[in-house]
């Protein structure tokens, strides 16, 4: 099983889960250095337009990630709230 992000990381993109995950296989569309910079400028249109993605290949499930979600947008694959059941294959879709 993974771990998969849902919606209520897209235009947050709290960065931590990235930062404590042993595997590396948290990223989004651009680098976190980008999206920290975004946050920084306070570019909430650019940023509510992204959002970060877990690659079920290298996701260890470990659950480092998802205490660390200050949006309690990380879920284990099995107990994705149905309303969110998209956002799985959304997190897989994006390493393909």
């Amino acid at each position: 099983m993974t771990f998969v992000i849902a919606e209520p990381c897209i235009g947050t993109c709290d960065t931590s889960c990235v930062e404590v995950c042993p595997v590396d296989c948290i990223e989004g569309p651009i680098t976190v250095d980008d999206i920290k910079e975004i946050q920084l400028g306070g570019d909430t249109a650019t940023l509510a337009a992204i959002q970060l993605y877990i690659d079920p290949e290298i996701c260890i499930d470990c659950g480092a990630c998802e205490p660390e979600c200050p949006v309690e947008a990380i879920f284990e694959e099995d107990d994705v709230p149905s309303k969110w059941d998209k956002f799985t294959k959304l997190n897989a879709d994006h390493f393909v």
